[in-house]
């Protein structure tokens, strides 16, 4: 009698996982936490007595560790031979719709910045208190010009030729390393391969040690003023998607080390390599918008 379980097509059929629930459980305590987190920045309350900081480091913890094991197990299908090329077409497929919904993800803070930067006094008439409210906190904190007038939360703009124009030339040479490691591992070159994943995981570090410095030496604050908020935010969370990439291109530093990828199977690094590419577009808008066209006449100054 023919085998009933027999595989006949080129689909994979995925077995019952734990993952995808312990992701939105963990996504949500991160959320919770962030949130808690910044509210407790103005004077807010903790939750049930916790913390923010320690509520959104719980939530971080989990998401860390239920996304190793979930792309373990990814890992691991590959190697049983899961991933057909219609697998990996809808992998790749997968991907592209999860860097659209980032790209929708930092439209949000593009437009909280530009509402300010091309709106400082908005732009329509209040018909009622609240709105007269407002309109009226809105001129104070911005005082009707973009950048806002120098006060006691806002000093200057940072100048966008010094530090900011370094971390852009080390985000553009991180673009041609991962683009060096990815032809290496086309033409079935481990060394470059190895080389340039080494070389771009490093300079994705230095990137982040470079905005650190940067956010300590702020003339103003996450807290209190529209600029800080959006300027935080929107770098911020840019930030946070370079330590991403950067942690998802040192796992393929390390598959490749171990012998993984081959120039016709390699999705795991091909999906990092546009990850990175997709962070170093952001920060070019990033650079242009908020770093030249939004730092004012006279930015640096303390």
């Amino acid at each position: 009698m023919a085998d009933s379980h027999a595989k006949n097509h080129d689909y994979h059929l995925l077995e019952p996982s734990p993952w995808p629930i312990a992701a939105s459980f963990s996504a949500l305590i991160l959320a919770v936490g962030a949130i808690v987190w910044m509210r407790s920045q103005a004077g807010g309350a903790g939750l049930f007595g916790v913390q923010g900081p320690w509520v959104f480091g719980i939530g971080a913890m989990l998401v860390m560790a239920t996304a190793f094991m979930w792309w373990r197990d990814v890992i691991k299908e590959s190697h049983h031979g899961d991933h057909t090329p219609v697998v990996q077409l809808h992998l790749r497929y997968g991907m592209i719709l999860f860097i659209a919904s980032e790209v929708m993800f930092f439209v949000a803070w593009f437009w909280a910045y530009f509402d300010v930067a091309l709106f400082p006094s908005g732009i329509f008439q209040p018909t009622n208190v609240t709105e007269q409210i407002g309109l009226v906190q809105r001129n104070e904190f911005i005082g009707g010009t973009w950048p806002p007038q120098p006060n006691d939360a806002f000093h200057s703009t940072f100048d966008p030729w010094g530090l900011p124009f370094v971390n852009t030339l080390i985000l553009l040479l991180s673009g041609v390393t991962v683009t060096w490691a990815h032809h290496a591992m086309l033409e079935n070159n481990r060394k470059h391969l190895i080389w340039g994943l080494t070389l771009t995981v490093l300079l994705g570090v230095l990137f982040t040690f470079c905005q650190a410095y940067e956010y300590g030496h702020a003339a103003f604050n996450y807290s209190g003023h529209i600029y800080g908020a959006t300027f935080f935010m929107a770098t911020g969370f840019h930030g946070a998607h370079v330590i991403i990439g950067t942690v998802f291109l040192f796992v393929c530093l390390l598959r490749a080390i171990g012998g993984d990828f081959t120039p016709k199977k390699h999705f795991g690094f091909e999906a990092a390599a546009w990850y990175w590419h997709f962070v170093d577009v952001v920060w070019l808008f990033l650079f242009v918008s908020i770093y030249v066209w939004g730092a004012g006449p006279n930015p640096g100054g303390h």
